[in-house]
């Protein structure tokens, strides 16, 4: 069991990009593959924002485009989206204490974290470093 980050996801969707071909395959093999692998709809949301900004993208995709992307993605049968349970405030609460250093920017990172802990969900692929600093996260970047 596993995360995908937004990163990894843009990369997938970016032709222009040097880490296209390898992230494109690596998302496409987990599409069709039986096995579980996850996201969050932060994540989804996340990736929504990132290319449809004409500051990283010279050619911004349309949120109807990002939306068709994500749609396909949500019609892989492995594919589950985390999501808070009723645990949720307890196993946030406890992150926090463990990592009080966390704040500004680093919270949707710790929002996924949280979520990975709540679903018993270690291993994260991902190219931001930030997710490095969260105990019980194992960060697999696919380009190295």
């Amino acid at each position: 069991m596993f995360v995908v980050d937004t990163n990894i996801l843009v990369y997938a969707a970016n032709q222009d990009g040097a880490e296209y071909s390898t992230c494109k395959s690596l998302v496409e093999s987990w599409c069709n593959q039986s096995g579980i692998w996850h996201v969050t709809w932060g994540i989804l949301y996340e990736f929504t924002r990132v290319v449809t900004h004409p500051r990283v993208f010279q050619q911004p995709w349309s949120s109807g485009e990002a939306w068709r992307f994500i749609e396909s993605l949500l019609l892989s049968p492995g594919l589950v989206v985390l999501a808070e349970t009723e645990t949720h405030s307890r196993v946030a609460a406890d992150f926090f204490a463990e990592h009080p250093f966390v704040s500004g920017n680093l919270i949707s990172d710790a929002h996924t974290a949280i979520l990975m802990r709540e679903h018993g969900i270690e291993k994260i692929y991902s190219r931001d470093a930030e997710f490095h600093k969260f105990s019980l996260v194992t960060v697999i970047d696919p380009l190295k």
